[in-house]
């Protein structure tokens, strides 16, 4: 029997359509998201405006939820317990995400900001204001570089 081309290449394309699923991961939404602890009872804007009202303490009804401030999203935290005591930390949260409820396997203090002195930068790749994609290469200069990163609320 001879098939025409038009069903060889169908036959070919759910042939690498179902390896490409296969290939992926068990969990594609697992990963780390980096926030502030806050209280559910802080809307997102006062978060970013750091509201004295979102690390407040013994709010009734509140529960833990980690701000991301580069996105403004707000993640509900399960479970609550690594969480306690950490009201306006800066954290990583490991786990999967499920809508907007991070499942954590585990949450970790920042504990630095930077590079260490005599530290080297590593490798990256960011887009500029202007949209164009820069990297530590593009940005050396004959002296060195000097990287300012800023968010628009410290202004």
């Amino acid at each position: 029997m001879r098939m025409s081309f038009p069903v060889i290449c169908m036959v070919a394309f759910f042939f690498a359509f179902g390896l490409t699923l296969d290939g992926q991961s068990e969990n594609p939404d697992s990963g780390s998201w980096s926030g502030v602890i806050i209280n559910s009872n802080c809307s997102a804007d006062e978060a970013f405006a750091e509201a004295p009202k979102c690390t407040e303490k013994d709010v009734p009804g509140a529960k833990f939820v980690l701000y991301d401030d580069t996105t403004r999203q707000m993640f509900n935290l399960d479970p609550q317990d690594d969480a306690i005591g950490h009201l306006g930390d800066s954290m990583t949260a490991t786990g999967t995400l499920d809508g907007d409820i991070i499942h954590v396997t585990s949450l970790k203090l920042h504990t630095s900001i930077g590079l260490a002195i005599g530290q080297k930068a590593p490798a990256f790749s960011a887009r500029d204001q202007f949209g164009r994609q820069q990297t530590l290469e593009t940005l050396k200069g004959p002296k060195g570089t000097v990287l300012l990163f800023f968010r628009s609320a410290d202004w």
